[in-house]
């Protein structure tokens, strides 16, 4: 069994993301990590090459800045490495997005298990999504709670968007994927990163939404009920980005008033508790092996 690791950057120091440590948690279950790295304005290319390691193969690619429609500039980064992986399973993780190494040896037990099962076209991830410190996370259905990270890597599939995949069994037609839990959780730390560089993300990537900048004050603005604290250990290659680079604490504004959106998902998070239901959006199908 071939395991390939994908991934896209572009400006990862500049905007703050956890790059390095993303790879370097993805670097011991693959046999390859490709990662397209865009043209940008700082040291993020030399950086991830200064990691040395032999299974990296990086692409350097440049961004279509016409491209405005809802983020369709990430899809497109995406494919272009995924479409440069050789494995049997490619594996997507983000720039901010973290495997713990105390779920390496079970990941690679549940990808050579299912890799000569046909009928399993993609493995589901749980999230821990860290919102303005590390000690909190976000739990309301307007986040994703799980979602599809490691697909079949011989399936005729594309991106409509950075965050799942499309099956094309029909060339006009296409469908989630067919999947299983692997009940292993990717970190993801990008609502942690210091104020200022969150502001400049912002500031940088609200184009490709086609939209204005909003402004982003900091974390403080959300709908306590949609966050709980966590009581977990962090990847360990986490540690010192945590300690330099993340918001260590989550101050929330008293006289912030929820939106109706929060509203709604207060209302989903009760319907959870009262049925037993989850809510949050699947962009996958679980079946049985």
């Amino acid at each position: 069994m071939q395991v390939s690791g994908f991934s896209f950057i572009r400006n990862g120091t500049l905007l703050g993301y956890p790059y390095l440590e993303s790879l370097r948690s993805l670097l011991p279950l693959c046999d390859e990590v490709v990662v397209a790295v865009g043209k940008g304005q700082d040291d993020t290319l030399a950086r991830i090459q200064a990691l040395g390691d032999p299974k990296l193969r990086l692409i350097e690619t440049t961004w279509n800045e016409s491209m405005q429609d809802r983020g369709y500039v990430y899809a497109q980064q995406k494919m272009i490495a995924q479409f440069n992986c050789r494995g049997d399973w490619a594996f997507y993780l983000e720039g901010d997005e973290v495997l713990h190494e105390q779920d390496l040896a079970a990941l690679r037990a549940t990808l050579q298990k299912y890799v000569d099962n046909p009928k399993i076209e993609a493995l589901v991830f749980d999230y821990f999504h860290f919102y303005g410190s590390p000690n909190t996370v976000a739990i309301s259905p307007g986040w994703y709670r799980r979602a599809p990270r490691v697909i079949r890597n011989h399936l005729r599939n594309y991106s409509p968007d950075g965050l799942f995949f499309v099956i094309m069994d029909k060339n006009k037609q296409g469908r989630y994927p067919n999947a299983v839990l692997t009940n292993v959780p990717i970190y993801h730390y990008g609502h942690v990163r210091a104020v200022a560089k969150m502001q400049s993300k912002i500031q940088q990537v609200s184009q490709y939404w086609g939209h204005t900048p909003p402004a982003f004050p900091g974390y403080g603005n959300i709908d306590p009920h949609a966050l709980t604290s966590f009581t977990g250990t962090h990847p360990a290659v986490m540690q010192s980005w945590l300690a330099q680079q993340a918001e260590s604490q989550l101050i929330l504004n008293p006289h912030y008033q929820i939106t109706s959106r929060e509203r709604r998902h207060r209302w989903m998070m009760r319907l959870e508790r009262l049925f037993g239901w989850e809510l949050s959006k699947k962009d996958y199908r679980l079946v049985k092996p």
